[in-house]
Formats: structure tokens, sequence, C-alpha cells
């Protein structure tokens, strides 16, 4: 997002949450327990799908894909806020504000054409099983993971480039710079700009759903057709990917799909912390829980630690 100075504006105040040091410190305490969570949960699913050979798949593949787009997706606001809760001045000059909201943008694009992808990658492992090996091979997987930054960048990054925000004032009623608290700085009319927006999450947002909606609609009828013992493994593999899609498009789209005038409330500012900072922490706790082979992976790890024995 391109922004011009009408009043030569250096830098964004960040208003934050509270002035109150007593709230400040329960809201870092409790942000920092759960950035720390986020690293250690993402890392740790990473870790495990890196270093163990049969997880070499496809599936978990993109699960460590997701992995990464949520450390980066944490990463990008979490430590600056944690920061700014001991902070008076909670300030962010211009171009620093400008490349947060581009990260965010493209993270945002990647992470729902991703589950779009997830979504794709079992309706063939259970509608076209015996198509799986050729539709999914790695050249496959490796030309899609391109496509995600490709399309994210063009959807989510190019059409804001070309539309200029000119700015009156440097507070916003957020913790991080997002691109709907920044219009709210704007001197004109900002209708062009919310028709690009709601072009950008129509694109990046609905389309993707409806996919991943299609392709569990596809995936319903064709487990009610088996065995009710491999109904149980394809619902349990799919409930945790069906967590996480409803956990961060419904957060998503109740900010984007809004209507303008809740710009300046704080709704848009605690949707924020959903989809930023608390789906990148549950998501590998979803996945762990609801994913067997990653668990029993898992398991193996701390039975070896536990086993091994110990040096004097």
């Amino acid at each position: 997002m391109a922004i011009k100075n009408q009043t030569l504006v250096t830098e964004i105040i960040l208003l934050g949450f509270t002035l109150d040091p007593t709230i400040n410190a329960v809201l870092f305490v409790l942000f920092l327990t759960i950035y720390i969570v986020t690293i250690a949960g993402n890392s740790l699913i990473i870790s495990i799908i890196l270093t163990h050979s049969h997880l070499h798949v496809p599936m978990y593949y993109f699960l460590c894909m997701l992995s990464v787009f949520d450390l980066s997706y944490s990463s990008t606001a979490v430590p600056r806020l944690l920061a700014d809760l001991f902070s008076t001045e909670r300030i962010i000059s211009i171009s620093g504000c400008v490349i947060q909201i581009y990260v965010i943008l493209l993270l945002e694009g990647c992470e729902c054409l991703l589950l779009a992808i997830m979504a794709y990658d079992r309706y063939v492992a259970i509608c076209q099983p015996l198509h799986y090996p050729l539709l999914m091979r790695w050249s496959i997987c490796y030309r899609l993971t391109a496509m995600i930054f490709f399309l994210s960048f063009m959807m989510c990054i190019f059409p804001s480039i070309f539309t200029p925000v000119v700015l009156c004032g440097n507070r916003i009623n957020h913790f991080m710079c997002e691109i709907l608290a920044i219009l709210t700085l704007s001197c004109d009319n900002i209708s062009s700009n919310e028709a690009v927006i709601f072009s950008i999450s129509f694109l990046s947002l609905f389309f993707p759903f409806i996919l991943i909606i299609i392709s569990y609609a596809c995936i319903l009828s064709s487990v009610l057709k088996i065995q009710s013992a491999g109904r149980a493994k394809a619902f349990s593999t799919c409930s945790s990917h069906l967590a996480v899609v409803g956990l961060y498009f419904g957060t998503v789209m109740l900010m984007y799909f809004g209507p303008s005038s809740q710009y300046s409330t704080n709704q848009e500012k605690y949707s924020s912390i959903f989809y930023v900072i608390v789906s990148p922490m549950l998501n590998p706790v979803i996945y762990s829980l609801n994913n067997r082979e990653v668990k029993e992976t898992f398991q193996k790890i701390l039975s070896k630690t536990n086993s091994a024995p110990l040096t004097h």
C-alpha cells in the first residue's frame, strides 16, 4: 500500500490496548505465553516432519508449510506488541508500517491458498486414492508451492500498490499496522480503497473457502460410502483441518467483510488477536491432537528421551 503524506506524517502511533501498567503486565504474560507455545509447537511440528522420513509425504509437507507461515505470521506482530506493552510511546515508522502491512497481507493470502490446497490433497487421497501418487507427486507439490506465493502477491500486494492512501493523522486504535486501521487516517474518500479491499478479500478469502467447502462435500459423500473403520480414520484425518479452517476463515472474514463503519471500533483489533496471535498457537495443537502419525512419532521421541541412559 502506497502511503502519501498531506501533513508530513513520518510515523504511526499505535494506541494498543491500554496505558494501565497492571493490565499491560497481565497482557504481557498472556501474549508471551502464547508466543512461546506458538514457537515451540510449530517448531516441533517442523522438526518432526523434516527428521522423520515416513512423514515425507505431501500431506505433511503442506502441514510443515502451514507451521512456517504461522511462525512468520506471529513473529510479524507479537514481538513488537510485547515491547509496546511496556512503552508509553508506541511508535512505528511509515516504512516499517508499510512493510508490516505487506508481510501480513502476503501471509494471509498464502495461508488461505495453502488451506485450500490441503483440502484438495485430502480430497484426492480419499476420493481418488488410486490417482493420488500421480496427482500429488512432488513436482506438482512444488509447483503448487510456487503458485501459492505468486497468487498471494498478485492478489494481495500488487493491487494495493496502485491505491495510495493520503494520511491526515497518525494515531490508530490497534496494536499493529493493519490495512483497515490505516484507512481510518485517510483524508480522502476511501470508497475506491474499500472496493479494492473487498475484491482482494473475495479472491483471497471467499474463493479458497468455497473450494474447501466443495472439497469436503465430496469427501463427506465418499466417506459415507466406505466401511466404518475406514470412515473413522478418514474423519480423524480431516477433522483437524476443518477446525483450523473454521477458526482462521471465521475471524478473518468477520473483519474484512464487516461494514466500514466498524473500522474505528475495537472489533477489528480483537479479531486480529485471533488470526494473528491465537490461531498460529492453536494450529499445531489441533493437528497434534487429531493426527495419529504425528502423535505416535512424538510419543516415540519422548520414549527414546526418557529411556536414554544418563551420562555421568
